[in-house]
């Protein structure tokens, strides 16, 4: 439990400096390149994606890394891997529009074991530890109690590619805007599952998604007593494509409609 603390600590500490980094930086990108038509990284992700894996390299050189922008890195063969998302809402960013976060996750094997999230636009860090709750601004945290899907307030966001994918995220779009309360698109799978959990939120699901989108913001939601699964129910991984988010009581409801 000690050193599952010393991870969490050094995954917050390093959270928050790389989200000062973000808003130092907040209108003043000089280089955008475009992996895709509607995927974007920029300068500013690439070296805040440097600061962290400077800090999570020097506090644990034995483990290894899988960033976004640089993608594997650190010791080869590893049982512990953090999940690097240096900026979480980068077309949010670019526009100025204050909706991303850094995140920050650490697996060992399969198993989930840290995730950090945090928000510098509103100085909100989001954390949790397997078997210890989750925080925010370590304040215990706890998902909704909405037990119908026609009261939910959801939440999702759409694939980069054109295609299969998108039309079927569009026609999910459709299903859930006919059964929901309501449902938003913000720009940030991290901020959204971390909702989620604290109740601002109480479903999200996504496709296309990759594991440091998600990593942890999923171990934030289950220790705030939520359920993640994939769209058939299966059990979470960071590595599927596509999941749904949830409080647990609607869970199963929601699974309903993506079938």
């Amino acid at each position: 439990m000690k050193l599952l603390k010393k991870y969490q600590a050094i995954a917050e500490r390093t959270a928050i400096e790389a989200g000062s980094f973000l808003m130092k930086n907040l209108g003043k990108i000089k280089s955008i390149h475009y992996k895709g038509r509607m995927n974007l990284t920029t300068n500013v992700d690439k070296k805040c994606e440097a600061l962290i894996v400077e800090r999570v390299r020097s506090a644990f050189p034995e483990h290894s890394l899988l960033c976004e922008e640089t993608g594997k890195g650190g010791a080869k063969e590893t049982t512990f891997r953090w999940l690097i998302d240096p900026l979480d809402g980068t077309t949010n960013y670019t526009h100025g529009f204050p909706f991303f976060s850094v995140s920050i996750g650490l697996l060992e094997g399969n198993k989930l074991l840290v995730g950090v999230v945090y928000d510098p636009t509103r100085d909100e860090l989001f954390s949790a530890a397997r078997g210890c709750g989750a925080y925010l601004n370590k304040k215990r945290i706890r998902v909704s109690r909405v037990r119908k899907l026609n009261h939910a307030l959801l939440v999702t966001g759409f694939p980069y590619r054109f295609g299969k994918d998108m039309n079927r995220s569009i026609e999910n779009f459709r299903r859930f805007m006919l059964k929901a309360q309501a449902v938003r698109r913000a720009g940030s799978a991290a901020l959204d599952l971390c909702y989620v959990a604290m109740g601002r939120f109480d479903g999200f699901w996504e496709a296309g998604l990759h594991p440091w989108d998600t990593a942890a913001g999923a171990i934030i939601v289950e220790e705030a007593g939520g359920r993640m699964t994939t769209f058939d129910g299966e059990s979470f991984s960071p590595f599927r494509k596509e999941m749904i988010g949830t409080n647990s009581h609607i869970h199963n409801q929601m699974i309903k409609v993506l079938k």
